[in-house]
């Protein structure tokens, strides 16, 4: 074959296969190849015009027809499908060769896989891409990690089909082994969050304030002219405003109210908590999706008439829509401090080395959570890039201190009316917590040292103590 390709990409489902039209698009010969050789003669058929493709029927031909060092693009189901396409592809390839994951897999199989095809002198590069079908065609945001020395030769094309911002591409690379998967994890958590506070905001909208799903598009929409402007903002007004063509009822009200998941939530939250990093938003919103989706709990909840409030109350000392919207807004603010929390832990945990600010800025266009004022988390970190926590930035500080009163009035109205809203009293609670010069904390480690000889530290002077509790006079030792 004397027609090399720049790149190749096996799996053509919906996200391969507009992955290799935005680089047919932009001048690239790109090889394509699928298990059943009937998609990829679907993709050259349909797509031919949009650029030069190399259609490939075994996964040799496939090989063959990529320029050194070969870029292999796998888009397949996260899990055991991507490790079969991984055994097939590997022993084709040569020393310097690289196979990219682009799919949402979980990061301990990329450090796992990096690993392995390491010691065979492959590069492995895990790379997150955000946007959906719509922005694998037209300009996703890219979170390559892996080696370094591959994003030499990887990047420049990954930069050219990702999303732009004044010019700057949304990809940038991570950091070494799962990196790039570990912020796209990440990002799903805060997207996770992110929906849940917006569907706590139409809730109380719609029962608190008695508006109609129109009227609330309407609210989202002049939002979204503002500083909650962002991709999810824009969608839930047009979701809120579509009607049902069958009933004439609002779209929103004919949905299934359980909420389904493909698992990233809940990796976000399994690695925090082996990180030891409180993500309580965004736990609340995957926990909220699991009660949502228990039907016969629910239903048995139900039957047996659990009461709710002996009567309602009416949201006092504010206008519901503003306050909501300070709310909203708060309860975002911590959902990112705590992702980004997460990304600096495991940045440390693991070496990576992680720029928290070129994090903020690949998330500016083409993925889910694209926001504006995802422009302030990139100046908080350019001015410290050691930041501890988003809060203290004088931004964020001072929008979350002129929030809290109004904050406060939704989660009491909520609570006082039988409204569940987990994510905004989360929210509140860690913002609370936080601030808080002494904790209960104190307490629990007493009833540590108490079962469990535990020891504590104390306030007074250094070193670890025990008091003996079974002892007459509870004597303090140290530990």
């Amino acid at each position: 074959m004397s027609q090399k390709a720049q790149i190749g990409v096996t799996g053509l489902a919906v996200m391969g296969r507009n992955l290799a039209r935005n680089f047919a698009r932009h001048g690239h010969t790109v090889a394509v190849h699928n298990r059943s050789y009937g998609r990829t003669k679907e993709l050259v058929e349909e797509f031919g015009h949009e650029g030069t493709f190399l259609p490939a029927e075994t996964a040799e031909q496939f090989v063959a027809s990529l320029e050194r060092p070969r870029r292999v693009v796998i888009m397949v189901k996260a899990g055991p499908a991507t490790d079969a396409v991984i055994d097939e592809f590997a022993p084709l390839l040569e020393e310097g060769d690289m196979l990219i994951d682009a799919g949402n897999a979980h990061y301990a199989d990329t450090r796992r896989r990096e690993a392995a095809l390491k010691a065979k002198g492959l590069h492995f590069v895990g790379a997150g891409v955000s946007g959906g079908e719509e922005g694998a065609l037209h300009g996703p945001s890219i979170m390559p990690g892996g080696p370094k020395e591959s994003y030499e030769a990887l990047g420049p094309l990954l930069e050219d089909i990702a999303a732009k911002v004044d010019g700057e591409p949304c990809c940038v690379h991570v950091g070494p082994d799962g990196a790039g998967h570990f912020v796209k994890m990440v990002h799903n958590g805060i997207e996770y969050a992110d929906m849940q506070l917006i569907a706590e905001a139409y809730d109380l909208l719609r029962q608190v304030g008695g508006l109609s799903p129109q009227q609330i598009a309407d609210v989202f929409a002049e939002w979204n002219s503002g500083r909650l402007g962002s991709y999810l903002i824009e969608i839930t007004a047009e979701v809120l405003k579509q009607v049902d063509a069958g009933t004439g009822k609002p779209f929103v009200d004919v949905v299934l109210d359980q909420a389904e998941q493909k698992g990233t939530g809940r990796w976000t939250v399994q690695a925090a908590l082996d990180l030891g990093v409180p993500v309580s938003g965004i736990a609340e919103s995957v926990f909220a999706r699991a009660l949502s989706g228990g039907a016969d709990v629910r239903k048995a909840a139900a039957d047996a008439g659990l009461p709710g409030p002996s009567a309602g109350a009416e949201h006092v000392g504010g206008d519901l829509r503003a306050d909501v919207e300070q709310a909203l807004f708060a309860s975002k603010i911590v959902a990112y401090a705590q992702g980004f929390q997460q990304i600096q832990a495991a940045s440390k945990e693991y070496g990576w080395e992680i720029d928290p600010g070129a994090m903020a800025k690949i998330w500016r266009a083409g993925c889910i959570i694209r926001a504006k004022f995802l422009d302030f988390i990139k100046q908080a970190y350019d001015k410290q890039p050691d930041l501890s926590t988003l809060l203290v930035d004088d931004y964020f500080l001072n929008a979350v201190s002129g929030a809290q009163d109004a904050w406060r009035r939704v989660v009491v109205t909520a609570a006082q009316q039988g409204i569940p809203a987990p994510g905004f009293a989360s929210a509140l609670a860690y913002y609370d917590g936080l601030r808080a010069e002494r904790l209960p904390a104190a307490l629990i480690q007493g009833q540590r040292d108490f079962f469990g000889a535990h020891t504590y530290h104390r306030v007074d002077r250094e070193g670890s103590f025990h008091t003996l509790w079974a002892t007459e006079d509870r004597a303090e030792v140290s530990a």
